[in-house]
């Protein structure tokens, strides 16, 4: 069994680049979704990455959300040794915990090398908000289990959520609440995915814990996030759906060239 003596790295070390970042410089992970993009991510420069479970599930045949629980720690294994040679960090999407115990999911997450995840508080497959105590108690058992090894981003997804304008006041209050009950229970940041660009000060402002926004196609950069308060910024999957609209364009210029043949 593969364990973390074998590949990954240091918590403390990732845990670090979170904090003390410069405005407008915050800590960019990009999302690979197998080894191959890990490696390619690796060789840019980036010393730390944020496997994106969208772009997993669709690599490995699954709608999102659908990715059984094995083959996710698998294929994070998988990235984690592509790149572990080279020192670089890599944490994990694990959704919202597979319906793992606490013990047995950090445990499992350790066994790959990775030394960080994501944690969402919706249900699985695009299902409801979770009960934010419920969910809270539940990262607390996940710390407990985990100590320092790993560095929990517990993902916020109230913006998601939400029906109509997701700048609304309640809509912003109600992230903010479940974002400090996240942080007291151990969480490391907080991911207010989807929140507006116009929002983001007012959350880093009020959350005693580094913020996590995701970048968008069309949306600021990483660096205007940054200088809205973002201490790291992720991609979710949109840079699998990047590459793959690339890779459609060269399928159809290759059936263009062939004649329409197969």
């Amino acid at each position: 069994m593969t364990t973390t003596t074998d590949v990954g790295g240091d918590a403390a070390a990732f845990r670090a680049l979170h904090h003390d970042r410069p405005a407008g410089r915050p800590l960019v992970l990009p999302g690979p979704w197998d080894a191959a993009a890990a490696r390619a991510f690796a060789e840019a420069g980036f010393r730390a990455l944020a496997t994106p479970s969208a772009g997993i599930a669709a690599t490995l045949g699954y709608a999102d959300g659908s990715t059984p629980a094995d083959e996710m720690f698998a294929a994070v294994g998988r990235v984690v040794r592509a790149v572990a040679a080279d020192g670089v960090l890599v944490s994990a999407d694990l959704e919202d915990g597979y319906g793992l115990p606490a013990a047995e999911l950090v445990e499992r997450l350790l066994e790959t090398g990775a030394v960080g995840c994501n944690l969402e508080d919706s249900a699985r497959s695009g299902g409801p908000l979770k009960d934010a105590d419920e969910h809270a108690a539940w990262l607390a058992e996940v710390r407990a289990a985990a100590g320092d090894r790993l560095v929990i981003n517990a993902r916020v997804d109230t913006f998601l959520r939400a029906d109509g304008d997701r700048a609304r006041p309640d809509v912003v209050a109600a992230a903010v609440g479940r974002a400090r009950r996240y942080v007291a229970a151990g969480a490391d940041c907080v991911y207010p995915i989807l929140a507006p660009a116009d929002v983001l000060p007012e959350l880093a402002a009020a959350i005693e814990a580094p913020l996590n926004a995701i970048a968008v196609p069309d949306g600021p950069s990483p660096r205007e996030l940054g200088a809205l308060g973002a201490a790291r910024v992720t991609f979710g999957g949109g840079l699998h759906r990047r590459t793959m609209a690339g890779v459609a364009g060269m399928a159809s210029l290759l059936w263009e060239e062939a004649g329409g043949a197969a």
